[in-house]
Parts: C-alpha cells; structure tokens; sequence
C-alpha cells in the first residue's frame, strides 16, 4: 500500500460499534473481495471489499474476518484469517501481511492463516444462535456475476441448511454514514490532494490539449502524494462531452471557446474525495458561459446550506430543484407560465438538471447509506448540482464534499478555487 500505517483504533472503534448491534449470540463472517483477472496471466489491481476494510484495516486479497463476541471460546471471539505467504509468493507478488503485521494493522490480537478457516468455523458455529452474513446492497449496484460473499453463502449454507442467516448490511448501513475523526482526516487528505491536482490543471489547459493529457496531469499528482489512485474513472469533458454525465472517453481535444467539465477525486488510503468543475479552454469565459456558470453556483451555495443533519434527501433535492427552476427561467430556458402548468412528478427542471444533487462520501465514492434516513452529525455528503444544455453544447457541473456537524456543516473543498473570476486569475497567471 502506499498511504502510511492507520491508527488501529480506527477498526477498534468500528468494531465495537458493529458488534454493538448484534444480537445476542451472534456470528458475522466478512470476505475480501475477489481478485479478477485481467489478462491470461495477471489480474486487475485488488480493491478490498470496504466492509472488511472498514472493520479490519486489512487491505489484502483473500482475507476473512469472524466476529462472535459471545464464543464459547474466547480465542475465537474475534479472529482474522489471511493468506499465508511463501518465498515463492514474496518472489513474485511481494510482501503480505505477517501475524505481526496483521495485529498492528487490524488491532485483532487472534490471527491465523486462510487455509485454517475451515478447521475452525465447525467448531464454533454450530455454537451461535444466528449467522450474520455480508452481501453488496448499495442500492446502486445490481450484480450478474456471483462474487465471493454471493459464493460463501451458498457454500454455508449447504454445510450448515438449519442455521438462522441474517443480513450484516443493514446494521452497516446504520454505522458507515457517520464518520469518525480519523475517517474525517482521511477524506480531507483525499480533498487536498485532489485540489493539488486540480491547480495543477489550472495551469496546464489551454486550447489544443487533449483531454487526455488532462487526465495523465491528475493521476501524476494523485500519486506523488501518495495516492491509490483514482476514487473513480476521471470525467475530463470538453464541449459538448460534458453533456454525456458519465463521459469516460477523454480522447477529444479542447478547443478555443469550449468549457471543459472535469469530474475526478482521488482515493487516499482507501477514502475517497469528489470534486467537479468546470473551466474555459483559454481561460476566459464568454457572457453566456458565465451566466450559466454562475446560476449553478448560486444553486451550489442555497443547497449547501440545506445539509443539515434531520434532512431528508428526497425532500432537499426537491427544494433544490425549485432553485434550479428560477435560475432556468433566468437563463431563458424555461418559461415561468410553463411552470406553473407543470407536473410535479415530472418537473421541466430535469430536462437540464437530470441527476441527483448529493450522495453520500467515504469508502465507496456513493457510500454505502439509506436514501430514506435523515441526514446526520458526521455524514459527509456532496453538493453537485448541474446545468446542461444540449443544444448549447454546454455543460457545467459544480462539486465539493461537505461534513455535517454539529454547528453547522463544514466544506471540505473550500480551498479549491471556484468563482469564476478566481478561475480566469489563476488561469491567465501561469507563468
């Protein structure tokens, strides 16, 4: 890995809370995630399953951790499984975790090779009352390959048909929302580099840059500092791409005139930041370009100010739209007789804003959280709202991450420049 050691206590504290909610005599069992294979003889660069990361610290493919805090055995209480490494491994993969490592890492004092799992499982399972078992329900996601927890259930469950299954989702989806410090420090850490690298685009763009080149400039200041990589496939859309919202291509060239819409953040240590701007190839923006601009900046800073802990996210992106709705009529692009006739269920606002203003940050760029909870103390949650108007070929997006406290909310990513006379200063700065 390349972020430093974790403070242990971390995985200690979460632990704890999601040992908290089980039931009494309980089990919860957690897999990393599948290694997929790339080419005929290597594979993708391993990503960890969040959940076991969030509980564990353990950031190493074929790892298991067993949690059964009422165990008749006490060494089985809670207990680590990892891969034994070899020489031969060492040789060609590198280093894995030790006992030793894996103690510091994890603060799981009981460690023992993967190969040990199913010498020690039966003689403790059939000891627990319900078996809570991991699955993905992010409710954004829907899978067509069966992966290693979707594979282990139906393992278990042939070897162990009378046992009572439960779900360990829910009780995660309760405790990932909310952020601990160290978590806070990660993603500010994810944010400041991501602005570093942002800054650094500010002074490289101009007409003639391919936008590819763009994104070559970020990954180099993503991993300077020491950076997994990217949170998620970078977005670097020029002219009309920025009208396509999950534009990966970046093959285009940006031309004289056209805005481009960047859309990136880096991943440090796991946590993730997410960042949207967008800019003018040549460092100045037309009248159009910037009455555009700004209305979707003044719709950034009303709904900044809804995030608040009791809000409901169905309910603020509704009021954001309303705001949306007169910078549109502003803008000549709705009429304000039109919206009165409206449907609500359908409002004329979604033709040129058509994606939701927040999600949820952390280990998953779209966190792992219930759309129909209140927001939260300790939540961090984005603020995208857009414009797009395609027979304008133009597109703009706006982005930061915002902590909820308890005295307010805090932005994450107000260092990273955004008014856009502030934009055309640093871009007609460069030396």
């Amino acid at each position: 890995m390349k972020y430093p050691s974790i403070d242990n206590s971390l995985f200690k504290l979460n632990r704890r809370n999601f040992t908290k909610k089980l039931p009494a005599n309980s089990l919860a069992l957690f897999n990393s995630h599948d290694e997929f294979p790339r080419s005929g003889d290597q594979n993708y660069v391993f990503k960890q399953n969040p959940d076991l990361f969030y509980l564990s610290g353990v950031d190493q493919e074929q790892s298991v951790l067993v949690l059964f805090p009422e165990c008749p055995n006490p060494l089985y209480r809670e207990v680590l499984f990892l891969r034994q490494t070899s020489d031969l491994i060492a040789i060609w993969e590198g280093h894995k975790l030790s006992v030793k490592d894996a103690k510091n890492t994890s603060g799981i004092e009981n460690i023992f090779w993967l190969e040990d799992l199913w010498k020690i499982l039966p003689s403790i399972i059939n000891y627990a009352d319900k078996i809570y078992l991991n699955t993905n329900e992010n409710d954004r996601y829907a899978h067509e390959v069966p992966y290693r927890d979707i594979r282990f259930i139906e393992e278990i469950k042939k070897l162990y048909p009378l046992h009572q299954y439960e779900r360990a989702a829910p009780l995660l989806r309760d405790l990932r929302p909310v952020k601990s410090n160290i978590e806070i420090e990660l993603i500010k850490k994810a944010c400041s580099i991501t602005r570093d690298a942002f800054l650094r685009v500010l002074n490289f763009v101009k007409p003639g840059v391919a936008e590819y080149e763009i994104e070559a400039e970020i990954i180099h200041e993503f991993t300077r500092q020491r950076a997994t990589g990217h949170a998620y496939t970078p977005i670097i859309a020029s002219g009309k791409n920025a009208n396509i919202l999950h534009y990966t291509d970046n093959n285009q060239v940006c031309k004289d005139g056209e805005m481009i819409l960047f859309d990136f953040g880096a991943e440090y240590a796991n946590y993730n930041a997410d960042l949207s701007r967008s800019i003018p190839v040549n460092g100045k923006f037309t009248k159009r370009q910037k009455d555009v601009y700004n209305s979707v900046l003044r719709i950034m800073k009303e709904a900044k100010t809804m995030l608040t802990a009791g809000t409901i996210w169905n309910e603020y992106h509704n009021e954001v739209g309303k705001y949306v709705t007169a910078e549109l009529i502003g803008l000549g692009l709705l009429d304000k007789h039109d919206v009165k006739k409206q449907d609500a269920s359908m409002p004329l606002y979604k033709k040129y804003f058509m994606h939701g203003t927040s999600h949820h940050l952390g280990l998953d760029v779209h966190d792992f959280a219930s759309r129909y909870r209140p927001f939260e103390e300790g939540n961090i949650l984005t603020c995208e709202p857009g414009i797009y108007i395609q027979n304008e070929g133009l597109g703009i997006r706006l982005e930061n991450d915002i902590l909820l406290t308890e005295n307010g909310n805090i932005d994450l990513m107000d260092d990273i420049p955004i008014e856009a006379e502030e934009i055309e200063e640093l871009m007609n700065s460069k030396s």
